[in-house]
C-alpha cells in the first residue's frame, strides 16, 4: 500500500536534514541497507525495505498510524487535481486526524482541527502535523528501532550476505522461489 518516498519533500534539501552526528560530506547513495537506515531517519524512510521493517516495528509499539500518517502527507504533496486533493484530504483527515479513528495520530492542537479544514485542501495543509509526526519518530521511535530485534535481525543477516527482505518467507515459499528462479 505505502512505499518508501523517494525525495522528502521538506523544507530543507536532504544534504542538510540529516542529524549533525552524521558526515555530510559521505555519500549516503553508495550505502546499502541497515548502514544506509542507521544514517538518518530520512535515509531510512526513503528505502523501501527499511519503511517496511520500521512499519513492523511500530506496528508492536502500537504506533504504525504515525508513518502511515507521514507517507499518506509525502503523497498529498504530490497531488495535482483539486478534486483528487480534496478526496485525499478527506480521506486523511478521516483515517488520522478525526476524533472517531482508531488510526488518529496524537499531534498537539489536534483538538483544533475539524472537518472545516477540508472546505479548502492545498498539497501543504497537513504540513505542520507531519513535522510533528516526523519529529515525533525520529527523537522517540526511530532511537528505539536501531536496538530492537527486528533492526538487529536485519543488520545480521545483511553481515550474512543473506537478503533481509526474504527473512520472513517459509521453508517451502522459499523453496518454491528459488527453483522457480523468481
Amino acid at each position: 500500500m505505502f512505499k518508501a518516498v523517494s525525495r522528502l519533500s521538506r523544507k530543507r534539501p536532504p544534504s542538510e536534514i540529516h542529524d549533525s552526528n552524521s558526515n555530510p560530506s559521505s555519500s549516503l547513495q553508495n550505502l546499502s541497507g541497515t548502514v544506509r537506515w542507521t544514517a538518518s531517519l530520512e535515509s531510512l524512510l526513503e528505502d523501501e525495505e527499511g519503511v517496511k521493517r520500521f512499519r513492523e516495528f511500530l506496528k508492536r509499539e502500537f504506533s504504525e498510524e504515525n508513518v502511515l500518517f507521514w507517507i499518506a502527507c509525502e503523497e498529498f504533496k504530490k497531488i495535482q487535481d483539486i478534486k483528487q486533493l480534496h478526496e485525499r484530504a478527506t480521506q486523511i483527515y478521516m483515517t488520522f486526524l478525526s476524533s472517531k479513528s482508531p488510526n488518529q495520530v496524537n499531534v498537539e492542537g489536534q483538538s483544533r482541527l475539524n472537518e472545516s479544514i477540508l472546505e479548502h485542501p492545498h498539497p501543504l495543509m497537513f504540513e505542520a502535523l507531519q513535522e510533528q509526526i516526523f519529529n515525533l519518530m525520529k527523537y522517540d521511535s526511530y532511537n528505539r528501532f536501531l536496538k530492537s530485534d527486528i533492526f538487529l535481525k536485519c543488520k545480521n543477516m545483511e553481515e550474512s550476505g543473506r537478503n533481509p527482505s526474504n527473512a520472513d518467507e517459509s521453508v517451502p515459499k522459499r523453496a518454491s522461489r528459488i527453483y522457480n528462479n523468481t
